[in-house]
């Protein structure tokens, strides 16, 4: 049986020119079962639909900010860099494959922005600057690998079914997250002070998000259960929606 094809976003290194790629990334997906393709970094549409027709499934990875103008926002003081190329590829691919052929997408970190962005939603710029009411650090000193605080996940979610808990210890490292959910995602997981980091999108097969880095933790079951559970969504033939 051959495996899923599972197409990565590159991550954009602009002080060296250049694309990258962390590990993680392509161990989850192969450990899982999955085949992982480093995709381009291309604005072509015409390329992009045929990555769309190639893979059965797609990683939105971490990296740097969102543009504010994508949620119709002045650029803050605060916000950092962002990179204009891989914000405008990434709302072709996401058009094209998750939101046109329902193809299955994980986005992880810059991921759930990129999700809550793309479908109408809004970003804290800086969590520290912009929600206050906050008292959890969400950018996380080294090792990167280790839990340094929890989530609740919605008991009878998606994400609660696969992890078998309703509190999880996940990594962090983000300065940014959601601020106004977009109304075609529904929430699966929150920090202790209540900022959402686990979400779905509504009627459809699998469109799931999270804030934390699983691929920095694959020793963690959890972790692998979520790349399990995406590259096996991947694997189906047919959409069945929830």
């Amino acid at each position: 049986m051959q495996r899923p094809v599972i197409g990565v976003v590159p991550l954009w290194d602009e002080s060296r020119d250049s694309l990258w790629m962390l590990p993680g990334y392509l161990e989850g997906i192969t450990e899982a079962g999955g085949l992982p393709l480093v995709l381009p970094l291309t604005t072509d549409a015409a390329a992009l639909k045929q990555c769309a027709g190639i893979c059965a499934g797609f990683l939105f990875t971490g990296g740097q900010d969102l543009s504010p103008s994508l949620y119709g926002r002045a650029v803050s003081t605060l916000c950092g860099p962002v990179c204009g190329v891989r914000d405008a590829m990434e709302q072709i691919l996401f058009s094209l494959a998750v939101v046109e052929r329902h193809k299955s997408a994980l986005g992880i970190c810059r991921g759930i922005q990129l999700f809550n962005v793309l479908l109408g939603g809004t970003l804290y710029q800086d969590i520290p600057a912009e929600f206050t009411k906050s008292t959890l650090s969400h950018r996380q000193q080294p090792p990167y690998n280790r839990a340094v605080h929890q989530v609740r996940i919605e008991p009878g979610s998606p994400l609660h079914e696969v992890f078998g808990v309703e509190h999880l210890g996940v990594n962090s490292y983000h300065h940014q997250g959601i601020a106004e959910l977009a109304p075609r995602l529904v929430p699966m997981a929150r920090a202790e002070d209540g900022l959402i980091e686990g979400v779905r999108m509504k009627d459809h097969p699998f469109a799931w998000a999270v804030q934390w880095h699983p691929e920095m933790a694959l020793y963690e079951e959890s972790s692998r259960k979520l790349f399990r559970a995406f590259v096996a969504a991947s694997s189906r033939a047919s959409p069945s929606y929830p």
